[in-house]
């Protein structure tokens, strides 16, 4: 019988799941994965970064985008290290890829060999990522390989999705067996994923709606991994609920819907968050309750729960009542779920609500009319409203934008409109700097005809600045806005800290002056200093139209901030108070 390595099942099986690409960094422990990978370079492609958690980000947002799991490859000892920032980034986001690790030859165990971890376990890379994947495998003959890699892909792609970490010994790559191929794809074919409620859960839930005085959907990233946009429009409208959205949630309802809210939470916009705060019944959506996306729980800031009755819907039983308690509370997929609803629910109900969708309507043309008063289109450096109604404006509709993490992670949260699902990609729960100006190079390969924006603060894109090289290097035309204030101003004391610049980079606590449009050109990519608002626009459009990996540097003034709709609870310190005028805070 025919014979093949260990790195031929890994490899053939990545390829008959229709796995495109792998990202990582080449080193000793990879020797025998990447001669595979060279002799199936036809059918599918690996890219070499310059930073293993470049990689972990590139595979995260590609998921983001097209819900179909890539792979990473790292090498033993620090190169396998560098990724658990990624990974840890990707598990709080629901987000799933394969993290192949190398490891030290499974005859070198417990010997001290180079790179190994082994003072507690003999090659015990598992065990530092243990918090941070739903499964970790570690394959000590060939043999092994074919049962975990099937095991593999139904861990990351059921329930919550997540990452999964196949490590593997140097000899185990190379090493042949007889071992028989499993297609993994058909093994999970025959898996429903997709679980509903009862008929009695689903009467009960219309019941409460169809009696609710101030009801309100709210969608988080349950909507957009369940693919349950049209449903959701289709039920909003069916019985006239306004819909809000936690931060994952951001396009399952077209934003110039006119049921639609926008965003909850801290960085939330008013009508969101003041509709959820004084609403009688909610039903969420695969929505999160975290402390951002609640305000830290605060009562009246975000949610009233009690005595808002919660009806949660979510594919984690585990998340079910976790911050607060539920009214109904239902184990089940989204999508499902509202087609259930939608197939119970009789009758022309459009008109139920009308006074409440008449309330949250003036809410939002308040909202509207509060930003335009603020924009300052003439600012110089820009006003962070400017830059985002100018890329707004050129971006199109089917356009992706990658946020990285910082101030203006705050700004997008609460202004950015999203027309469609998927096409904004952020680090939430972990929020990992770094994560936009790497993740937009793995979202632009997910969907190479659509343009893909990256906006990052300069303290995010400082940390992963050679994410232009490997964009020059593989051709991936990705364009990033570097939101230049100088340092990491969202821990400034003018902008949501309350602590000293004396943690600013620079020593002086002074702007740090770096040019990052001069970075750009020694990497070989287009780079243009914007420090005019009238420059911006030609710009960014002139990046799209050529199609090549660009930044732009736009100087932001740092002293520009949000007017907080809600706020956010550090303890001790004690809770920041609303800026924003909100009518439920102002019939206190």
């Amino acid at each position: 019988m025919a014979t093949v390595r260990g790195a031929d099942i890994i490899v053939d099986t990545l390829i008959k799941e229709q796995v495109p690409y792998v990202f990582g960094v080449m080193g000793h422990g990879l020797y025998g994965l990447m001669d595979v990978l060279s002799e199936r370079r036809e059918l599918i492609t690996a890219i070499g970064t310059h930073h293993e958690q470049v990689a972990g980000h590139m595979a995260d947002a590609y998921f983001r985008i097209a819900h179909r799991p890539v792979a990473t490859y790292t090498s033993c000892g620090p190169g396998s290290a560098n990724l658990p920032i990624a990974l840890a980034n990707a598990m709080m986001d629901d987000s799933a890829f394969l993290a192949i690790t190398g490891n030290v030859a499974t005859n070198q165990f417990s010997r001290g060999t180079f790179q190994e971890v082994h003072h507690h376990y003999q090659a015990d890379f598992p065990t530092t990522i243990r918090a941070y994947v739903k499964r970790s495998f570690q394959a000590t003959r060939p043999e092994m390989l074919p049962l975990m890699m099937r095991q593999a892909f139904t861990a990351m792609l059921s329930g919550r999705p997540g990452p999964v970490n196949l490590d593997v010994p140097y000899d185990v790559f190379l090493e042949r067996t007889e071992a028989e191929l499993l297609d993994s794809a058909k093994w999970r074919a025959g898996i429903d994923a997709r679980p509903g409620a009862s008929p009695d859960a689903v009467r009960r839930i219309l019941h409460d709606l169809y009696q609710a005085e101030r009801p309100v959907i709210l969608v988080g990233n349950g909507a957009t991994l369940s693919e349950a946009s049209a449903e959701v429009r289709a039920f909003a409208e069916a019985l006239n609920i306004p819909v809000a959205y936690s931060p994952h949630g951001i396009g399952v309802m077209d934003a110039g819907h006119p049921l639609t809210l926008g965003s909850v939470g801290r960085d939330g916009g008013y009508p969101g968050n003041e509709a959820t705060a004084t609403a009688d019944v909610i039903l969420a959506l695969g929505a999160e309750f975290d402390d951002r996306a609640a305000s830290s729980w605060i009562p009246g800031y975000t949610f009233s729960i009690p005595p808002t009755k919660l009806i949660q819907v979510d594919i984690d039983e585990a998340a079910l009542g976790r911050n607060y308690p539920v009214h109904i509370g239902l184990n089940a997929d989204v999508r499902t779920l509202l087609r259930q609803l939608l197939q119970m629910h009789q009758g022309d109900r459009s008109g139920l609500h009308t006074q409440w969708v008449g309330q949250v309507t003036e809410w939002k043309k308040e909202w509207a009319q509060s930003n335009d008063k603020r924009h300052l289109p003439d600012a110089r450096p820009l006003d962070p409203e400017h830059i985002l109604r100018t890329v707004r404006n050129i971006l199109p509709r089917d356009g992706i934008l990658a946020v990285d993490v910082g101030s203006h992670h705050t700004w997008v949260t609460s202004r950015w409109e999203a027309y469609l699902p998927q096409t904004v990609v952020q680090a939430w729960g972990y929020g990992a700097m770094g994560f936009g100006a790497a993740g937009a190079l793995g979202a632009k390969l997910a969907a190479p005809d659509r343009p893909v924006v990256a906006i990052c603060g300069d303290g995010g894109f400082g940390m992963v600045p050679h994410v232009v090289a490997t964009a020059v290097e593989y051709g991936i035309p990705v364009t990033w806005i570097v939101w230049n204030n100088g340092g990491l101003g969202v821990e400034r004391p003018d902008g949501s800290s309350r602590y000293t610049s004396r943690w600013m980079h620079h020593p002086t606590g002074e702007p740090m002056p770096t040019d990052y449009a001069a970075v750009a050109r020694a990497y070989g990519a287009a780079g243009i200093r914007i420090e005019r608002p009238d420059e911006l626009g030609d710009a960014l459009e002139g990046a799209i139209q050529a199609n090549k990996p660009t930044v732009l540097d736009v100087q932001v003034d740092p002293k520009r901030t949000r007017v907080g709709v809600t706020g956010w609870w550090m303890p001790p310190s004690p809770p920041s108070v609303p800026e924003y005028p909100r009518a439920s805070f102002r019939r206190r």
